[in-house]
């Protein structure tokens, strides 16, 4: 049954892949760097409008994805793995609402290390499940760059997180592509 949801997971590997490069995009390009570099005005609003329209097309395509494989076989893992990232997203809007209710305002100098021990349990949990180790070996890196982004200032916060999502989800996304295209 794992090396069902293994072989699955390696078909879904194109979802490590989407999220990494969204998040890293988002994270890198358009948050550490429009913060440290000072774009144009005309340049911020294109900025302000993709940290939108990425994740945004990253869910409809996640949905639209899951939604194609629920037509297929399900298994008990690949079930039990839609309710972790589901769970996950709540506990994300989960942490926004109890922090604005605690302190009137979000701070996003502790919001980013949170979720960021968040998103690695959550990464963890899925190679844990899947006893995958480069998924569980991302899921650690991403946890203990949390810690060391909390030492930090926003800005540097966002490129710990960069780089965090590159570690734990492109590169494992992409090993992940590249073995079910060596399958085949």
């Amino acid at each position: 049954m794992i090396r069902v949801s293994q072989r699955k997971l390696r078909s879904d590997g194109i979802l490590f892949i989407l999220w990494g490069w969204v998040s890293f995009t988002n994270y890198f390009f358009l948050n550490y760097l429009t913060s440290i570099l000072l774009p144009p005005a005309q340049l911020i609003k294109t900025v302000h409008a993709l940290r939108i329209i990425l994740p945004a097309a990253a869910f409809v395509y996640t949905l639209y994805y899951v939604l194609q494989q629920g037509k297929k076989v399900q298994t008990y893992i690949g079930i039990s793995l839609r309710y972790v990232w589901v769970s996950l997203f709540f506990c994300l809007v989960l942490v926004n609402v109890i922090q604005f209710k605690v302190l009137h305002a979000i701070n996003f100098e502790l919001q980013h290390p949170i979720f960021m021990v968040l998103i690695a349990f959550a990464t963890t949990v899925t190679g844990g499940i899947l006893r995958y180790k480069l998924i569980i070996a991302g899921g650690i890196v991403f946890g203990a760059l949390a810690f060391v982004a909390s030492y930090f200032q926003l800005p540097e916060q966002l490129l710990i997180e960069s780089i965090a999502w590159f570690i734990a989800f492109i590169i494992p996304g992409h090993i992940l592509f590249a073995k079910r295209k060596s399958e085949r």
